[in-house]
């Protein structure tokens, strides 16, 4: 008996024995345990090979099952154009999505990877998302409660495709239009870049009372991961040249461009991405001083910190010329992530080397997969890996669409209204004989998206995406006995010959990205200049300007009636003419100086040379007016 009972005792303590190793195997895998315990319990388990894989991040192209799983790969992004297939479906996203996922999973801790995109003004890179205005006209609404609904709106039509993670919100103080991201910023002016964070909380979901400052927040499979960006002082540099040198004291950078990090964080911003350029001529992806001292140690970000497209390579001039340098500067700098993205491989080999010689220490790469598992952990990634359809009808839904429309509507400036303020032009009557709508960009939903639209450098043309040109919303709105005539650029004998009641004309830049849009000239994209000299001396006529910045037009000025700055409204053109014909009245404030000249530049709110052709803060309004 006493036999059978110690037997049976025996019995039960190895039961138990398993049933608590079974427990302690499981810890990260369960969401009861608090979020410090399933970090460590995780990372304890992890050999040097798995933690490194973690900091990769690889183009989809890049990309498979196997190799997500035998290098432990952490991380996939989609650059700007690359898609599964051209017009995919969200079910060949989510599809395409799962089968990387299924790789990461099937490793022998089964961590998740993380899929990342530029959704930088809605869902962009995908076919009929909803295109919002880009943040330069964002700015001008001042309104950042609807900037936090287009981060909503942003996260569902990301995760309908099962993304989870969205490279926005750029937080730059563009200080000079001259440079080619400038349609990024939200403005000149810091206050206005740290009002807009609330595209965060958008994103992300609101931070739950009592948060600790610092920790990210994703809240739940309706939302994803944010990424402030580009860190620090992008948009301050010389001549507004792309990743070029930031000139500015400690002071001036703390004052100017430091702000907004200051919101992110505060709002439990996920992600943080390092800037190309560098400050005073340190590269911003080597300074350790910016990146663990600042951002890490003085403004407790507890999020990861990325690298940017091949931001290690462009450490040294020219590009990867010393990559093994490149990887202990970056790394070493604080990256915690490293946007490789196509040869993980040198890298990962370089890394692995570095840290078994002791160059770089083992606890910079235990802080780096900490923060990368703190994100994923925090995001739910580790519950809920697999996407599914159920998001699949938010993508370009019909109540997006009515958002991205109310953001048009309240990004639109109104520069000049009339030849003298006792004769407005605007709001045009519905009722007329006969109108004409010219211009290069009044029938392109390509040109009016702007660049990082289907593809990253943006496209022209009607058949790139769904939305309603500027053209189809005219004619939308008018009453049904007007005639709406549409001539790109007609010559001064046509416009004179067909004695048009007024002229709708809208001109503006080429869609551009990045360094491709850097402009020493700023200047209307030809025949624009011709267009409205044609037209404007020959009729009333309200000139529309499709831009990313403030573009020359004082030589035109005198000949126009009317002018409207309209940035790059996306695919919501029928918010142009709810306000050119009076259905909404004009509300929007520049939040860039609009410049007389290019030699003025740069020329900012409080400069003691401002002398500017239309000031910050510059909008003329109007009422809304009923028309039967």
């Amino acid at each position: 008996m006493v036999k059978f009972f110690s037997m049976a005792a025996l019995m039960l303590l190895c039961w138990w024995s398993a049933t608590v190793t079974e427990a302690e195997a499981a810890k990260y895998k369960d969401p009861k345990q608090p979020l410090g315990a399933r970090i460590k319990d995780l990372m304890a388990r992890m050999t040097l090979e798995e933690k490194i894989g973690q900091m990769v991040q690889i183009e989809r192209q890049a990309a498979s099952a196997d190799v997500m799983k035998n290098y432990f790969i952490g991380s996939i992004l989609s650059g700007g154009g690359s898609v599964p297939a051209k017009r995919a479906s969200p079910e060949t996203w989510v599809s395409v999505v799962n089968e990387f996922q299924k790789g990461s999973l099937s490793t022998r801790l089964g961590i998740p990877m993380i899929y990342g995109i530029d959704a930088v003004h809605g869902h962009n890179n995908v076919y009929n998302a909803t295109i919002f205005p880009h943040n330069v006209g964002l700015g001008a609404t001042r309104d950042p409660e609807l900037v936090k609904k287009i981060g909503a709106a942003t996260a569902l039509e990301v995760r309908a495709t099962g993304i989870p993670y969205a490279f926005a919100p750029c937080i730059a103080v563009c200080r000079d239009p001259r440079w080619g991201r400038c349609y990024e910023s939200y403005s000149e002016d810091h206050r206005i870049v740290q009002a807009m964070t609330q595209i965060i909380p958008g994103l992300q979901g609101d931070l739950p009372a009592g948060s600790r400052k610092g920790v990210p927040f994703v809240g739940g499979k309706t939302k994803v991961a944010a990424c402030a960006k580009h860190y620090v002082g992008d948009g301050g540099t010389t001549r507004g040249i792309n990743e070029n040198n930031t000139l500015i004291d400690f002071n001036g950078l703390l004052k100017i461009h430091m702000p907004a990090y200051h919101d992110s964080i505060r709002k439990g911003v996920a992600t943080v991405m390092v800037s190309y350029s560098s400050w005073n001529g340190k590269k911003m992806h080597a300074n350790h001083d910016l990146i663990t001292g600042f951002l890490k140690g003085k403004l407790g970000f507890k999020g990861f910190v990325i690298s940017d497209w091949q931001g290690i390579d462009r450490i040294t001039s020219p590009p990867h010329a010393n990559y093994s340098y490149s990887v202990e500067a970056g790394v070493g700098a604080g990256i915690d992530m490293v946007m490789v993205p196509y040869n993980f491989t040198e890298f990962i080999d370089d890394l692995t080397f570095q840290v078994k010689n002791g160059i770089i220490p083992m606890a910079r790469i235990n802080d780096a997969v900490k923060r990368i598992l703190r994100v994923k952990f925090v995001m739910g990634l580790f519950e809920n890996p697999i996407a599914d359809l159920s998001l699949a009808n938010q993508l370009g839904s019909q109540e997006h669409r009515e958002l991205a429309r109310e953001a048009v509507r309240k990004s639109l400036v109104l520069l000049k209204n009339g030849k003298s303020a006792d004769n407005p032009l605007l709001p045009l009557p519905k009722k007329a004989t006969k109108i004409l709508v010219a211009g290069s960009h009044a029938d392109n939903l390509g040109y009016q998206c702007g660049g990082w639209t289907i593809e990253w450098q943006g496209l022209g043309g009607n058949d790139l995406t769904s939305g309603t040109t500027i053209l189809t919303a005219v004619k939308n709105t008018v009453a049904p006995g007007t005639r709406v005539v549409y001539n790109e650029n007609p010559d001064v004998e046509f416009v004179k010959s067909n004695k048009f009641s007024y002229a709708i004309v809208v001109v503006g830049e080429h869609p551009y990205a990045e360094t491709a849009g850097d402009s020493l000239n700023l200047t209307i994209a030809e025949p624009g200049p011709t267009t409205i000299t044609d037209v404007c001396s020959a009729v009333k006529c309200v000139v529309v300007v499709v831009s990313g910045r403030p573009v020359v037009i004082k030589p035109y000025l005198a000949k126009i009636d009317a002018i409207v700055a309209a940035w790059l409204p996306g695919t919501e053109g029928q918010g142009v003419a709810d306000v050119l014909f009076g259905d909404y009245g004009f509300s929007g404030k520049l939040a860039r100086t609009w410049f007389k000249t290019v030699e003025q530049l740069p020329m900012n709110v409080g400069d003691p040379h401002y002398d500017p052709l239309f000031p910050f803060g510059f909008g003329l309004t109007t009422k809304p007016t009923k028309q039967t």
